[in-house]
């Protein structure tokens, strides 16, 4: 097949690369010219994927992935379009549908008969058919379900290990008539493959839902669970800190029956994802109360740790603390809808001056986003974890030479090594320690 896929970014890339890893010819579409030289170099433009450095220079050596600014050289002829544009939201979740626009009516103007199109974009309800499905075929004069297929089939991977997260979820599917979801469905079964899943009611593969709707909601759904099961874990956690009880134990031990599934708390909850979807779910249903609480909650906890810490001094004014992370989590190097963004923002409030170190980034990246950078080894008065780097599990005092009191907001030090200093972990039961 030849197959055109919109936007190589995080997750259209190893899309690309998987596709073409199959055999098939595919072209991708960018703006970012240095990201379309980087692909065509078979050189990543973005770290810490897991394999896409070693298969991205397969594919494109075999000339099977080659990348492009243009849509009249991928789109036409082309048996299946991909889009994975992100839909842009601002500070409150808003959606800007703008990118998306110019891409679908860049791919209408370009796009042949016999073409399968399918948004991998996490949507409010109702979009694909409402906005997608009228913008195609009056851009392009073509009609769904006679000329073209169009389906939404959203992305369910994890940043760092997408080629194993397409092997082992099923592949959500909704269109709009019959031949569509079956040439949708012959496409993804020849560019996927699926682990066995024993545990699955059903085997693992394609599965279609009936409805683009089903679809769409489908994704909104497991991403809306997450984010009020940590809501929920994180009101636990506020309240064994009033009450001396070490929620981590109390998480263990409900865990252990099988109709328990508590998740972890902490000090933010960020990324593309779990932050930014229950809101595009709350777009649809404004009266899902739960969900609605629980992203209040887990929006206050950057707040919360740094009450934490200024209650173990009594004042933070003038006082230098170091953010550990400035990524939203470990290992992955993005910033979006980061928890270290209120976090320093809540310390500057309360007269601190805040300093920001993370392993990913230098220290310019770090100053583009508007902090000062910290180097390891330079004194401060108080430390704050944000981000679960493994690179912090061995933090110890000399690493922050004059530190005084560490909140660790995830929990991955060792509490035996920060003894000579008040520790705080969110959830952790001990009353706030006030600094020696």
């Amino acid at each position: 097949m030849k197959i055109a896929v919109i936007a190589l970014g995080k997750i259209g890339l190893p899309l690309a690369v998987q596709f073409a890893s199959k055999g098939h010819d595919v072209v991708g579409v960018d703006i970012n010219t240095s990201i379309v030289e980087l692909v065509n170099k078979g050189s990543v433009p973005f770290p810490g994927e897991a394999d896409l450095d070693r298969l991205l220079a397969e594919v494109v050596a075999q000339g099977k992935l080659v990348a492009t600014t243009s849509y009249e050289e991928a789109v036409p002829n082309a048996d299946a379009v991909v889009i994975v544009v992100p839909l842009i939201v601002d500070a409150e979740a808003r959606p800007d549908f703008g990118p998306l626009d110019s891409a679908t009516n860049s791919l209408a103007s370009t796009i042949t008969p016999g073409t399968v199109v399918a948004y991998e974009v996490t949507l409010p309800v109702g979009t694909t058919r409402n906005r997608w499905k009228p913008l195609l075929e009056k851009e392009s004069g073509l009609v769904e379900g006679e000329d073209f297929h169009l389906v939404f089939s959203p992305e369910r991977v994890f940043s760092g290990r997408i080629f194993a997260d397409l092997r082992n979820y099923p592949k959500l599917l909704g269109g709009f008539s019959p031949a569509g979801v079956l040439a949708a469905t012959d496409f993804y079964n020849a560019v996927l493959d699926f682990d066995e899943r024993p545990d699955l009611s059903k085997p693992n593969g394609v599965w279609n839902l009936d409805s683009v709707e089903a679809a769409e909601f489908a994704k909104l759904a497991e991403t809306t669970y997450r984010d009020v099961n940590i809501g929920l874990a994180n009101q636990f956690a506020r309240f064994a800190d009033r009450n001396g009880i070490d929620v981590s134990k109390v998480i263990e031990a409900t865990n252990s029956q099988p109709f328990s599934d508590i998740h972890r708390p902490g000090i933010s909850v960020g990324g593309h994802c779990i932050p930014v979807y229950p809101r595009l779910y709350l777009w649809n249903d404004p009266d899902a109360t739960i969900v609605r609480a629980a992203r209040e909650a887990n929006s206050e906890m950057p707040e919360y740790a740094v009450g934490v810490l200024e209650r173990a001094f009594g004042s933070l004014s003038g006082l230098k603390v170091v953010v550990f992370g400035a990524a939203y989590r470990g290992g992955v190097k993005e910033t979006a809808f980061s928890g270290v963004f209120p976090t320093v923002a809540a310390l500057k409030a309360r007269g601190a001056t805040a300093v920001v170190h993370d392993p990913l980034f230098t220290d310019a990246e770090l100053n583009s986003f508007g902090f000062e950078a910290h180097s390891m080894g330079d004194p401060a008065d108080a430390a704050i974890i944000q981000t679960d780097h493994r690179e912090y599990r061995g933090l110890v005092p000399a690493d922050v030479p004059g530190i005084r009191a560490l909140v660790d907001g995830r929990r991955v030090t060792s509490p035996e090594a920060w003894r000579s200093v008040s520790y705080q972990v969110i959830g952790g039961g001990m009353a706030v320690q006030p600094v020696r």
